[in-house]
């Protein structure tokens, strides 16, 4: 059997699968909640980070295209694994309390993981395409005028005077909406809480956990999970508050 066929139909493969691309999609969620915190900043950061993202072109949507496979990765090999550990404890009969854990932790992360891929559509609706927003939202955002130059790594990638479209605006009118919010911070809450389980299983899968620094670890990505939510609820929860306006 080739790499490809062990990782698709063995368990171990797998398992591999999900901890590889779990990764991946933490990776990016930090990196995303750290471009979003600039929203706190002077407008020119957030507003030329978003312009500096979309003249990647083809470079972003390939990286667009890699992280919805990665997710696609995810979501079936879990669910393979979810299916043959159903089988298993059919199989095996499990004693009452064992398969009621088990049972609670399976459906507990089935659940918010298709909460947050609700989430990560929707979300991508509202701000990437633009389709969940009203139809004259874009139309009538006035463009922002870049003050000073945005760098990266040092170098220039959106000169000063640059009309870029206004994303701090976008933002924080999406999120006046209560409902809008309300989803925002209850998702992200069901994803820390996803991350909190799955880094665990991640550190398991690869090696990374032992009986020596297992309480460490699990504070030390609880304490994660919490910075997490903590730093996506700032932004909504600062325009509820009036702390952010247009």
């Amino acid at each position: 059997m080739n790499l490809a066929g062990r990782l698709f139909r063995t368990t171990i493969g797998r398992k591999l699968l999900v901890a590889v691309t779990g990764l991946v999609l933490i990776a990016f969620v930090i990196g995303h909640l750290v471009g979003n915190l600039q929203v706190f900043e002077d407008p020119d950061r957030i507003n030329g980070y978003a312009h500096f993202l979309q003249g990647l072109g083809p470079l972003l949507w390939i990286e667009r295209i890699g992280l919805l496979a990665c997710v696609a990765i995810h979501i079936w090999a879990a669910t393979m694994l979810a299916l043959a550990d159903r089988h298993a404890r059919g199989d095996q009969g499990y004693k009452v309390n064992t398969w009621l854990q088990a049972t609670l932790a399976s459906r507990y992360m089935r659940w918010t993981g298709c909460v947050v891929l609700a989430f990560i559509l929707y979300h991508l609706a509202q701000f990437t395409v633009g389709s969940a927003q009203p139809a004259t939202f874009k139309a009538n955002l006035p463009a922002y005028t870049m003050a000073g130059d945005y760098h990266v790594m040092g170098f220039v990638t959106v000169r000063a005077g640059t009309q870029v479209l206004d994303v701090r605006r976008m933002v924080i009118l999406g999120f006046q909406n209560r409902l809008v919010a309300g989803f925002y911070i209850f998702a992200v809450g069901l994803l820390s809480l996803h991350l909190l389980h799955g880094a665990e299983s991640l550190f398991q899968t690869l090696g990374w956990r032992n009986g020596t620094w297992s309480r460490g670890l699990r504070a030390a990505v609880t304490l994660g999970c919490l910075a997490y939510f903590l730093g996506n609820l700032a932004i909504p929860g600062a325009v509820l508050a009036g702390v952010l306006t247009p």
